[in-house]
């Protein structure tokens, strides 16, 4: 199971010693966790959301990605923490799009304004059912019906997690659909490499020479703008900073022209050294500005503040279903949505 899967997966066989109960859900629905490990790095999967609840190396004791041992705390202020969000990640405007004629209006569950992740029942709140898993990997799945939220279509979704022998974390994501809809799945992880309270020492660079300006709202408001010369600019290694009076929520535009597996971005912090490489055109960077999970503890043992850890998210450009010079993410009937990211940690 190691390979990434080139078709949809059916359902395999599973090893239950890689999987214990972790949570009941809102509707008592049973929540697992699946563990796996290789090559120096220990994952925990959970089926809620298909999140990558733990990642840590067997150097140290700290978790490299925030999460919490509280189910709890992922129906409430963990909601995306390393969950898979869609159909349709970051935010649409106006919370409705246009396609072949017709507006769909979806829920707006930010602001009542936009459309964010999907909305509140999107990918990232759902149970998946878990399809396969051994030492080293697991398949998910999960259906997203048609009209949930607003969006069209029937979408049928997998994600394949699995750890290789250099302690690489590969996650493919697949997706159909039995309507025209729009599509565009995100990996929601924060990151925090060397288990300190917020991301002082990390240091950060960007594989973008563009990024996205947005409104009031985080929503972009055209065309990408040149990082040189502003506090966007990570194309060389430098310490994280948020921007001026502002919080770091935006879309980098990738410097890469197919959809090929490219390098995104790379972050070092302690001993640790992450790089990110994707097929996707776009990384969302968000800083955790305002964060805070209390009452519930993280990994830490305490609730994560302000600033606690870096989401990076592979993905297409937001607001694209409204935005028809942006890399588009409509998908047809007939047609599989496809994404792959690996997450390389490296000891320095």
């Amino acid at each position: 199971m190691s390979d990434a899967p080139d078709t949809f997966a059916e359902k395999g066989q599973i090893d239950a010693q890689q999987v214990s109960a972790f949570g009941q859900g809102p509707a008592g629905e049973q929540i697992d966790l699946i563990r796996i490990a290789n090559g120096g790095t220990k994952a925990a999967i959970m089926t809620w959301g298909a999140t990558l609840q733990d990642l840590r190396r067997t150097e140290s004791d700290h978790a490299l990605v925030l999460g919490s041992a509280d189910f709890a705390a992922y129906l409430g202020p963990m909601t995306y923490f390393g969950a898979i969000v869609g159909p349709v990640a970051n935010r649409i405007a106006g919370g409705q799009f246009v396609l072949d004629g017709t507006r769909f209006d979806l829920e707006r569950n930010e602001n009542n304004k936009t459309t964010l992740h999907g909305g509140a029942a999107g990918t990232g709140q759902r149970n998946w059912t878990l399809l396969a898993c051994d030492a080293t990997s697991c398949t998910l799945t999960v259906t997203h019906p048609d009209g949930e939220g607003g969006f069209p279509g029937n979408v049928t979704v997998q994600a394949h997690y699995a750890l290789d022998e250099t302690g690489t974390l590969t996650l493919d994501i697949q997706a159909r659909t039995d309507r025209i809809t729009h599509l565009n799945f995100a990996h929601h992880s924060y990151w925090n490499l060397d288990g300190h309270a917020d991301l002082a020492n990390h240091t950060m660079c960007i594989n973008a020479s563009q990024y996205l300006p947005v409104d009031a709202d985080l929503i972009p408001t055209g065309a990408p703008a040149p990082v040189a010369d502003t506090a966007f600019d990570y194309r060389e290694m430098k310490p994280f900073t948020s921007p001026p009076d502002m919080a770091l929520d935006h879309n980098f535009c990738i410097d890469s022209t197919d959809n090929e597996l490219h390098p995104m971005c790379s972050v070092r912090a302690g001993q640790y050294q992450l790089d990110v490489l994707s097929t996707e055109q776009g990384l969302q960077v968000f800083d955790a500005t305002g964060m805070d999970t209390t009452p519930f503890n993280g990994h830490t043992g305490q609730p994560y503040g302000h600033h606690a850890g870096l989401a990076l998210e592979p993905q297409k450009w937001p607001d694209a279903p409204n935005q028809p010079d942006f890399p588009s993410t409509l998908i047809r009937p007939g047609e599989t949505y496809r994404q792959r990211t690996h997450f390389r940690i490296s000891v320095l």
